[in-house]
């Protein structure tokens, strides 16, 4: 999936380096800011059995 990804990228080396890290930039930001507030209503901290 990577190599693919890498071949579809235009530009030479430095762009596509520069493209992959926006991208996953923004997917990170999409995660934190959509993903992991919906996912955080699901899961209860209070009853995590870490501490005991």
């Amino acid at each position: 999936m990577y190599a693919a990804l890498w071949r579809v990228l235009p530009g030479p080396l430095w762009v596509k380096v520069f493209e992959l890290l926006v991208l996953a930039v923004a997917v990170v930001a999409l995660l934190m800011a959509f993903v992991f507030p919906v996912i955080a209503d699901l899961v209860f901290v209070e009853e995590s059995t870490l501490g005991e």
